[in-house]
Parts: structure tokens; sequence; C-alpha cells
């Protein structure tokens, strides 16, 4: 969803009262309830216009759908393949149907990284890699930020070599994480874990965390360090694009972050923004640019991380195709 379409759907949720709308967040993931809540934390005012612009476009929309599903257990099955394949679908589909209550890891996605962080800390670093795949990338990077260099690192070899979690093991993590997964024996092996996993949380971890990180593993396995460089996307990739994806992407970045962003960019990829903008907004960048004192590299970092959240999100929509490459089969 695009702030735009996220914008309406705050205000939606504002007009239907608390009561209504906390029934709606039940049905919610984690991360649509969080940036739900930044966003209407953010909307102090709205103008009566933009409501009934959303009132009336959600009318339209409900009025439209005379037979919502037909089979709505099929309709489950094909809307979580879609969204989530075939794999992690299947991990969730019998649960769904069955109507099993979500609790274990799916409830560590509603706790901050420091608590997480602080649970797991004591746990093997086999059994922490098993959890952690199972949660969001940037979520997964925030718990492993927290943990000491030598934790980290033992986890994320463990993630990088994770060859699939077999039922049983789920049933194990079950005793340790407080039912984690019900791991049904019919179910086949979860395809989590391995270098792509390894590559999207150390992508998220910052230069410096990630330098000390593919040394550690450099040392134990010099292979295995390079097929997970050959997967991670990095803020000079955006030089992959092309000028039709560098002008999406521009799209989707407030002016203040691309600031900051640039701050940390070398020549060669200021120059391909530049020539994606008019003549009149690059030359307002360049002036921004030059006239922006020192910026610390942790701000940097973490807006061109958000950056690339942007261009991930955009290459799964489809608006965004990079050259052909590690990072490319990557995303």
């Amino acid at each position: 969803m695009d702030d735009k379409g996220l914008e309406s759907a705050a205000i939606l949720l504002m007009s239907l009262g608390e009561e209504e709308a906390a029934e709606v967040f039940k049905h919610l993931a984690p991360k649509e309830v969080q940036r739900l809540g930044e966003t209407i934390a953010k909307l102090k005012i709205v103008p009566r216009d933009r409501l009934e612009g959303v009132l009336d476009k959600f009318n339209i929309v409900a009025a439209e759908q005379h037979t919502l599903v037909a089979d709505t257990d099929e309709y489950v099955k094909a809307v979580l393949k879609k969204a989530l394949g075939d794999d992690k679908a299947n991990l969730l589909i019998d649960r769904i149907l069955q109507g099993s209550d979500v609790t274990g890891i799916e409830s560590l996605k509603w706790m901050d990284a420091g608590s997480v962080a602080e649970l797991l800390r004591n746990e093997h670093p086999q059994i922490v890699a098993a959890i952690l795949v199972h949660l969001d990338f940037d979520q997964s990077s925030s718990v492993i930020k927290a943990f000491g260099e030598r934790q980290r690192n033992e986890v994320l070899v463990r993630i990088a070599t994770l060859d699939g979690i077999q039922p049983s093991a789920l049933k194990d993590l079950n005793e340790v994480m407080s039912k984690v997964l019900a791991g049904g024996e019919k179910l086949k092996k979860a395809s989590l874990g391995g270098v792509k996993t390894a590559a999207e949380i150390i992508n998220l971890l910052g230069t410096s965390i990630e330098t000390t990180v593919l040394d550690f593993i450099r040392e134990a396995d010099n292979d295995l360090a390079q097929r997970i460089m050959d997967n991670m996307f990095t803020f000079d990739d955006l030089g992959k694009l092309d000028d039709k994806g560098v002008q999406a992407l521009l799209k989707e970045v407030q002016s203040e972050s691309l600031v900051i962003a640039l701050k940390g960019a070398t020549p060669e990829m200021r120059e391909k923004v530049f020539r994606n903008m008019s003549t009149r907004a690059a030359e307002t960048l360049r002036e921004d640019l030059e006239s922006r004192g020192p910026v610390r590299v942790s701000e940097v970092e973490a807006e061109q991380k958000e950056m690339l959240k942007t261009v991930r999100r955009l290459v799964d929509e489809g608006q965004i195709v990079l050259a052909s490459g590690g990072a490319d089969e990557f995303l």
C-alpha cells in the first residue's frame, strides 16, 4: 500500500470510532498495525473534503461487492500463497482453517526488538537462528544488533547455513518458545533460512556491523561469505536501476531523506539521481547537498536503509526492474 492508500485507510479507521477501529485492528498483521498507527498519529487535522472523498470511495467499493467469496477456504489458500509463496503459506493455512491460536514466534512480531533480544539472549545460536528466520528481516536485523558481537556472528552463520526446518524441529521450538508453531507431520519442510535470508538481514545491519559479520563468516567459510555477498543489495547497487526505476524511486522519497542519503553516495550515484530530475529540482538538490553541514554516519545509513526498503517494495510490486546479477536475482 502506498502512502496515499495508507492515509486513506487511517482516515477511514478514524471515522469509525474507537471500538469499531479496534475490531479492524484485530484482523491486521503487526506491521500493518504499526504503519496505520503511525499514520493516524501524524494526522492532526483532516480536511472535510478529504474525509468525504475517502468515505465516498469506500462506499463505492463496498457497494460493488455483491458476493464476497464463494469458497472462503480456497480464497484464504489462494491469497496466502500469492502473498507468501507456497512454503510459507503452507505453514499457516492448516492453523488458520482449523482455528488455532497464534502464539510463540507469531507473538514475537508484536514485541520490540530489545525485548525479543533479551528473551533469546541465553538460547543456543541454532535455536535463535530458527526463530529469527520466521520474523521480518528488519525486525530480525534489529534483534541481532542488540546481541554481542560473538553471538551476532554465530547466529548469522547458522541462518546462512540453515537448510529449512523440519516439522519435528518446529515441535521442539514449540517447547522452547511456548508453542512456536504447530508442526504437523504432513507439513513439508519450511524453506526458511539460507544464504538469501542471511543477506537480507545483513543488508539492514549497517556498514560497521556488516563488515565485522562478513569478516567472521569469511574466516570460517570463505565460499559461504562470497555467496552471501553475491546476494546482498547495497546502496551503491542503486546504480543498477535504469532511468525509469530511479524516477519511480524518487517519487517515493522525501526531499530531506534524499539529501541525507546522498551525503554518503558516490559522485556517480549522485549524478544519476540529478539526471532523472527536472533541471530546477536537480539544482535545488545540489544546493541542499552543498549547504548541508556534516551528517552523522548513522543518520546517512538509516536513510539509505529506508531507500533500500522502498526499492525492495517497488521491485515486489513490479514497478522497478534491476539489471541482471546477484542482487537482481535476490530481489
